[in-house]
């Protein structure tokens, strides 16, 4: 797919000022679509949307779902317009950090309050709304919200953990708890219309003043998730349903033992037979929300690590050959054509670079990666293809700022490659600019990038708040 040559910023929802301790999708982010608007930018990303995992410290690359929003982005004094809330009554937090132990429990308490709120006193029209949306969501709705409740019920337990009727999804059994949780179940519901309400009116700001969202796929989804508990068939699953093998990536430069990410691995072979049904589904749902997006680790649609469940690293594991164009091809007949963006840092064969060309999709430049005293390094600005997008940092390095800042006196501007993690907000070796301090060093990626052959543009700017553990400058 062809894309004009634009630019924009990259930054998390999460990381938007605001009273709630947490960006959200009401005030905060408007304001943040008319800076955008006003600085002649186009675009803007941002990390996945999906709920996040507590035990994942968080990561929006770990979601108890890949078709969920997270209710944490809903935006208070919204539902309070509407109706839903009287009194807020905000505690003081963080205005650096999300501090996500009392920003859940704070907005746990005010949702719970506006669910109850509309069950008691919703107008008519906004009851026919809300059923609208159940009925045009349909399965992912139906599954997530029994998928949360029947955590919520088992005292927060893993599904693994639950008795065996519901961890093997006894239809009888499932139908029991629909009838004792419904309300819980309801609630959940609720929260995903209401975030859906929002996220549909703030794109529609956003598209009216020329600025379009980017958004972000992860390839893997978490086992501990609604999407592996309603799918088992979709992945390598033992009869008990844990997982076989699991996902990562081996050893290379910058790590010995490789990556253990944890996450199960697809069994293409079964997606195959359903004609990739899901994937379908999961790309039109965030077709809905967004008007392009990244593709996280492209590289495993060619190939994938698959490491034994047990194994006490990477090393372990093997490659394994993927599903190549065929998924993309089978989502393209039934959506048409897709804005996709795809990750293809770090090892690039030359199948995987195929698959890329063959479909059309720009791959990604990032130019803290470049050697710079090497004008034909891969990274470096002046070798960046056309189909392309350049970045001058992403959520798995610091900002350009920030990596300025914190760098080190050299007697020139050289970019050394960074050791990142996956998981966006897991600690690790964030790319540093090594050279003197100065704010052409700054520009001189800027510039440089911008004037590539890359028809997209992105950088980090310097977040609000921070959501992470790893720089200080770090969007995520």
């Amino acid at each position: 797919m062809d894309f004009e040559r634009q630019s924009g910023l990259f930054l998390h929802i999460a990381s938007l000022p605001g009273p709630d301790g947490i960006g959200t999708l009401g005030a905060p982010a408007r304001t943040f679509v008319d800076y955008l608007a006003e600085s002649g930018q186009s675009l803007w990303q941002f990390c996945p949307l999906g709920p996040t995992i507590p035990l994942h410290d968080n990561s929006p690359y770990q979601s108890y779902s890949a078709f969920a929003g997270n209710p944490l982005f809903i935006d208070l004094d919204e539902l309070a317009a509407d109706g839903y809330l009287d009194d807020i009554d905000r505690p003081d937090f963080d205005p650096e950090t999300v501090e996500y132990g009392p920003v859940r429990e704070f907005k746990e308490d005010r949702l719970e309050t506006a669910f109850e709120n509309f069950e008691a006193d919703a107008s008519e029209a906004d009851r026919e709304a809300f059923e609208a949306f159940k009925e045009k969501s349909g399965a992912w709705l139906d599954e997530y919200a029994l998928f949360r409740a029947l955590r919520s019920h088992f005292d927060g337990k893993g599904w693994l953990e639950w008795p065996e009727e519901c961890k093997m999804r006894d239809s009888d059994t499932l139908a029991e708890y629909r009838e004792e949780l419904a309300d819980t179940i309801e609630y959940r519901r609720f929260l995903q219309w209401q975030f859906d309400k929002q996220w549909s009116a703030l794109k529609a700001y956003a598209n009216d003043r020329g600025v379009g969202f980017v958004g972000d796929m992860p390839i893997y989804v978490d086992l501990d998730s609604a999407d592996v508990w309603a799918n088992p068939e979709s992945f390598k699953l033992d009869e008990e349903r844990e997982p076989k093998y699991v996902s990562g990536v081996p050893p290379d430069e910058f790590s010995d033992d490789g990556q253990l990410w944890g996450m199960p691995v697809y069994d293409w072979d079964s997606i195959a037979e359903n004609d990739y049904d899901w994937w379908v589904s999961r790309f039109e749902r965030l077709l809905e929300r967004v008007d392009v997006f990244r593709i996280d680790h492209f590289k495993g649609f060619e190939s994938y690590w698959e490491i034994p469940a047990g194994a006490e690293t990477a090393r372990e594991g093997e490659w394994v050959d993927g599903p190549h164009e065929d998924v993309f091809h089978a989502v393209r007949d039934e959506l048409g054509e897709l804005p996709i963006i795809v990750e293809d840092l770090g090892e690039v064969t030359d199948e995987m670079d195929r698959i890329r060309t063959e479909l059309g999709f720009p791959g990604m430049n990032v130019a803290p990666f470049a050697d710079w005293c090497d004008p034909e390094s891969r990274y470096h600005p002046a070798s960046y293809d056309e189909n392309s997008v350049a970045y001058t940092s992403t959520h798995d390095t610091d900002t350009v700022n920030a990596g300025t800042r914190t760098s080190t006196m050299n007697s020139r501007t050289v970019w050394t490659t960074p050791s990142t993690t996956r998981a966006a907000t897991s600690t690790g070796t964030s790319s540093a600019l090594s050279g003197t301090r100065t704010r052409s060093s700054r520009w001189h990626s800027y510039r440089t990038s911008s004037g590539s052959a890359a028809r997209r543009g992105s950088t980090c700017p310097a977040p609000r708040r921070t959501t992470g553990t790893g720089g200080s400058g770090r969007s995520n």
